[in-house]
């Protein structure tokens, strides 16, 4: 299966009537396996600092988690494995695997539970095959 399918089927894919406003596969050195559409364009120094948080957690929040210049505050995850953070009515879910980052943005009326099982389960999916 390509990265982009993954993205397409098993991220942007109906959640219970819901869908993730954007998603993408990120290598940790920063580049993109496959993104949607809607995915924002990033800074290589915002993919620095979110992998600096999985080797160092809590190092994002002071300053917040941003990707394409939308601030995150940083809410609970699991420590060197998932990061997740609110912004309004939305949220982001970002889950690491073995080498890559698997990140999901969503807004009301999707729940932040709703976008961590579909962002966690691929990204557990990926981890178990050792990508």
């Amino acid at each position: 299966m390509s990265w982009q399918a993954y993205v397409d089927e098993h991220l942007m894919c109906d959640i219970d009537g819901q869908h993730l406003t954007a998603a993408a596969i990120v290598g940790q050195d920063g580049s993109v396996w496959a993104r949607s559409d809607s995915f924002p364009q990033f800074k290589p120094e915002e993919m620095t600092a979110i992998m600096r948080d999985f080797e160092e957690p809590g190092s994002l929040a002071p300053t917040g988690l941003f990707l394409g210049s939308a601030k995150y505050m940083v809410i609970q995850g699991e420590p060197g494995v998932v990061i997740r953070g609110k912004k309004g009515s939305g949220g982001i879910t970002i889950k690491k695997t073995n080498q890559a980052l698997v990140i999901g943005i969503y807004d009301e009326p999707m729940a932040p539970g709703q976008c961590n099982k579909v962002v966690e389960g691929l990204g557990d999916y990926l981890y178990d095959q050792g990508l």
